[in-house]
């Protein structure tokens, strides 16, 4: 059942819309982190290492100038000479295996996080994606997903590795002359209250860079496939979109100025600084140094030490914007795991196949009402439309209200009733791809929620009638139904479908990419595809919804008699509008307004004179003439 607002709220995944992070973010992201462990240790220790050669440069330089060049020890200046090297050598392997470990790491966590978020986003129920912009959505699992891993990598090596850089620089410059290290720390305040202010805007900004790249996204989703370009050439609106495109890439444009500005400030304030403490450091350090209070090798260590401690400050600053940018991009992907799906199993649910008695299950529903579940029940504000993101929430009416009737096992029944009456809503009630309000849908006696996902739906076939094809082969799209079927089996269910001849005509046979969801077959022809799929499949339920509504009248005769065969001792549950198909029922329903207000055979019905009559005399008989007067209407 539906998750109220309040239910939401209460489980804290109200979506942000004041930039912040949510509570918690950074703690959740450890144990993405930690599923590497050994890399994440060795990547510690590597960075040890680093921090520790960088330290040592600078002292070393002091030895060589006041123990070696000073005193004439040529011996001394030469073994700390290749001590130096060593050190380089160190710190340049060092670096290279914080880079390697970085990298397995974070690649690592991108690798797990895009497999659960498309897990869980597949887990989902239908109207979550009705209600979703694809691009949107897309941007989560690609954008924001990588922008996770810099996450890791930041809290990991980069903080480790800047804060133990700048504890040692300290230690090394207070032991050398702490006079000269507290007028260099005197500016740092002057950096780290700017940084703090600029790390939150740059926050706040990254998440509406990140929403306005999702609606860009979106934008080029719709358009770019074959339905959205074709819709747009015969409308004349080519030139519009091109503009629309513009406005939308012009804001992103303005916004990442704005993001690199943010950032340089940090940049610029190391410069002024940089200079005003060296100039400090280089007039003290010259003083003491004249006064012989300062050896001269202590004086050049100590501005070694302080090129790498503003490195370290600067790098402190620039890593905690860095951080709260990518922090976003984390929060983003929770926010998509913190929605639980509507359709869900309960614990210990049954498999239908081993509880079932055998043959065509009956299915049963008992006073079933439904509303569709509201936006903010199944969805993220942030990846629907933004002219929905901020609209009023509207509670949806009841599309079925108190519906009880038998599908009879190994029967067809049809439903019939005018447009928008709730028939579709009801067939997609049997595989749940909604869940009822209110109310029980049983298949064989057994309440669906009872039952494993996985072994229902393997119970029940589905063709609609706008058949979905996917950009791959008609090979790759029949095994949908059936991973590794023999070809032998794929050419019977074509020829089932009466679509095998025009398949074996084609260059490619059953190797031909169909294009865009199928869009480089007819209407008929990738219904048939879709009927082929279905026969492939062989499942106990069938469920068709106007699934030869594509065909001329005499494939749609052809494909009743290979229906027969199918639906024989199958039951069947089909959406119709031609009276060829509706004949054929053992049993009518009529829907209307969401009720079910006739039932019975055809001759019952138009001898009652109710709604189905008024049906018959005004669509089906009309159909009926167009069949036969017009036999080969229809083909696309």
């Amino acid at each position: 059942m539906a998750r109220s607002k309040d239910s939401r709220a209460a489980a804290g995944e109200k979506e942000p819309t004041d930039g912040r992070i949510r509570k918690g973010t950074v703690r959740r992201i450890v144990p993405y982190a930690m599923a590497y462990r050994w890399s994440v240790a060795l990547l510690l220790a590597s960075t040890v290492v680093d921090a520790v050669a960088t330290a040592a440069g600078p002292l070393a330089l002091k030895m060589i100038i006041d123990d070696g060049i000073m005193p004439g020890r040529t011996d001394l200046v030469v073994g700390l000479c290749l001590a130096v090297a060593g050190l380089a050598l160190v710190e340049a392997g060092s670096v290279f295996l914080v880079a390697w470990f970085s990298a397995r790491i974070g690649e690592g966590v991108v690798y797990d996080l895009r497999n659960k978020v498309f897990s869980h986003v597949q887990a989902q129920s239908l109207s979550f994606f009705t209600r979703t912009q694809t691009g949107a959505l897309v941007s989560r699992l690609n954008t924001d997903v990588v922008g996770a891993r810099q996450a890791v990598t930041s809290l990991l090596s980069d903080s480790l590795s800047t804060v133990l850089s700048l504890g040692l620089v300290l230690a090394s410059m207070f032991y050398l002359s702490w006079q000269i290290t507290l007028a260099a720390l005197v500016t740092v305040p002057f950096f780290i209250l700017p940084a703090r202010w600029i790390a939150g805007r740059l926050q706040r900004l990254a998440r509406r860079r990140m929403e306005l790249d999702a609606d860009l996204s979106a934008l080029m989703s719709e358009r770019f496939n074959v339905s959205g370009a074709v819709l747009a050439k015969l409308y004349g609106r080519a030139q519009d979109e091109s503009s629309l495109f513009a406005g939308k890439a012009g804001r992103v444009r303005d916004l990442a100025v704005s993001v690199v500005l943010h950032g340089r400030i940090l940049g610029v304030l190391t410069i002024v600084l940089t200079g005003l403490t060296s100039a400090l450091v280089y007039g003290l350090g010259g003083v003491l140094t004249i006064d012989g209070s300062l050896e001269l090798g202590t004086l050049v260590a100590m501005v070694a030490l302080l090129l790498r401690l503003y490195g370290p400050i600067n790098q402190l600053g620039s890593l905690q914007a860095s951080a709260m940018m990518t922090l976003v991009s984390f929060d983003r992907v929770f926010e998509i795991l913190d929605l639980k799906p509507n359709i869900d199993e309960v614990p210990n649910a049954r498999d239908l196949a081993a509880v079932r008695s055998g043959g065509a299950p009956r299915i049963s529903f008992e006073k079933v009402s439904f509303r569709y579940p509201s936006a903010e029940e199944n969805s993220l504000a942030s990846l629907g439309h933004p002219a929905a993101r901020h609209a009023e929430p509207v509670e949806e009416s009841l599309t079925l209200r108190e519906l009880s009737f038998d599908v009879p096992a190994g029967k067809l029944t049809a439903l019939v009733g005018p447009s928008g009456a709730g028939k579709t809503t009801i067939t997609q009630l049997v595989p749940r791809l909604y869940d009822p309000t209110e109310g029980t849908v049983r298949v064989d006696g057994h309440d669906i929620r009872e039952l494993t996902l996985q072994s229902l739906r393997d119970t029940i076939g589905v063709v609609t009638q706008d058949a979905h094809l996917f950009h791959d082969t008609l090979r790759a799209n029949l095994e949908y139904a059936r991973p590794g079927a023999a070809e032998q089996e794929l050419i019977e269910a074509l020829k089932a479908a009466l679509i095998w001849d025009t398949v074996d005509a084609l260059p490619e046979g059953l190797d031909t990419v169909v294009g865009d969801r199928g869009y480089r077959l007819s209407g008929g022809e990738k219904q048939r595809i879709a009927l082929a799929r279905l026969l492939l499949k062989a499942p106990p339920v069938v469920i068709l919804d106007e699934a030869t509504a594509h065909l001329d009248s005499e494939a749609e005769a052809a494909i009743q008699r290979a229906l027969k065969t199918v639906l024989a001792e199958r039951t069947s549950l089909v959406i119709a509008h031609r009276l060829s198909t509706i004949r054929e029922a053992d049993q009518i329903l009529v829907v209307a307004a969401g009720r079910v207000t006739e039932r019975g055979t055809h001759e019952e019905l138009l001898a009652v004179g109710g709604l189905y009559a008024d049906l018959y005399h005004t669509q089906f008989a009309q159909h009926e003439s167009l069949e036969v007067t017009v036999p080969g209407a229809g083909a696309h």
